[in-house]
Order: C-alpha cells, then structure tokens, then sequence
C-alpha cells in the first residue's frame, strides 16, 4: 500500500479518538517534566514550537510563562479544541493543523521545542520526514524536550517504547543529548497506570 493511501488513515485514526474522547494519554495538566524544566530556569522564556500539542494543555502552560507559542497537531478536532481552550485561558497562541512528516511550514526558527509522545509514534511512520521537521525548526542552540514510551517497560500496555539506542542513533545525529533520564508519565484522565517513560533534553548542534 502506498503512503500516500496510510497517510490519511492515520489523520482518520487520530482525528477519531479525540472526536470519540477516546484520550488515554490526556492527564487534563502540563505535563510535570515541562513544569519542573521550565520553573528550573533552564529553559527561559522565548519562542517555543509544541509538536502534537493535542487539546492544548502544555501549549497554555508554555504561553502562561512568557513563551510565544506556535503548536501543531494532525488532528483538526484536537485543534479545534484547544483554540476553545487558549480563547477561555485568554492566552494568545497559534495553533495549526499540520502533518509532521509532510514538510509543513511551521516558522521558526524556534527556541524550544516540545513533544510528549510523538517521537515515539511518529519514528515508526516516518522517522526521516519527522527528522526533517526539526531540522527545519531549529537552529544551532535550540533546545528540545522529548518525553516518550521506555523499552525497559515491561506491562504490553501503554505508549509505544523507544530504547536508549534508539534515541541516540535517530536524535543524535541532529541533536547533542544533553540529559537522558527514566521518568514516569502522569496518570491520564483514563488510566490510573503511570508508564516508563524516557526524558531526552537536547540540543541543536
């Protein structure tokens, strides 16, 4: 089968759960590794890139702190609702349909980007337009927080999983790993399980 014919079976798929509020992953807060990054001071204030920033919860906390925002998601349902969102929080963000590995024009460059769990789905569709992507959004400097599904995991359940090899051999060639740790993700609105996880802070070379 053609990409071009999976393609848009993935927009219907994802599209679908949040049309069903099917949302396993939605904790319903910014998710505790951005907070604690970000309250660190590490990362400051400047302009920021969320990738699948879904109903838009780390988008808002992002654009609360002082960071000028732009996040994207395939899903024009998840959009939909976190433009509701920002427009209620009274917080002004761009928020953006786009397909990660199509080439999509996404600005930047950006200062710091984010994504909680799309590395980990998106590496199994389309690990070289998603490499792209980031190429094209950041700059020698640009720092970027991953937080994906963990190997190491051992329920068959949860997020899909990454190794550390994996990270390094897919990321590192774009970016300098700057801090690889094991986390556990919040539980979501759906799941009381809190997953392994692997928190990557890195650094565009």
């Amino acid at each position: 089968m053609s990409e071009d014919v999976e393609r848009p079976s993935e927009l219907e798929r994802w599209d679908g759960m949040y049309r069903e509020g099917s949302l396993p992953w939605n904790t319903g807060k910014p998710s505790t590794e951005l907070v604690q990054l970000i309250e660190s001071g590490e990362v400051r204030p400047g302009q920021a890139l969320e990738l699948g920033c879904g109903v838009g919860t780390n988008a808002i906390y992002l654009a609360e702190r002082g960071f000028d925002v732009v996040a994207v998601d395939l899903s024009p349902t998840a959009i939909a609702a976190a433009r509701r969102r920002a427009e209620q929080s009274k917080r002004s963000i761009d928020f953006r349909v786009a397909d990660l590995t199509r080439d999509p024009d996404l600005g930047g460059p950006y200062d710091f980007l984010f994504d909680r769990g799309v590395y980990h789905v998106i590496r199994k569709i389309d690990l070289e337009g998603y490499l792209r992507a980031l190429a094209n959004v950041s700059r020698p400097g640009t720092l970027y927080l991953s937080l994906s599904g963990n190997a190491r995991e051992e329920t068959e359940i949860g997020p899909p999983r990454v190794s550390e090899e994996e990270i390094y051999a897919e990321l590192g060639p774009l970016f300098e790993i700057l801090r690889l740790s094991e986390f556990r993700f919040d539980e979501s609105v759906q799941v009381d399980v809190r997953f392994l996880g692997w928190f990557a802070l890195l650094r565009h070379l």
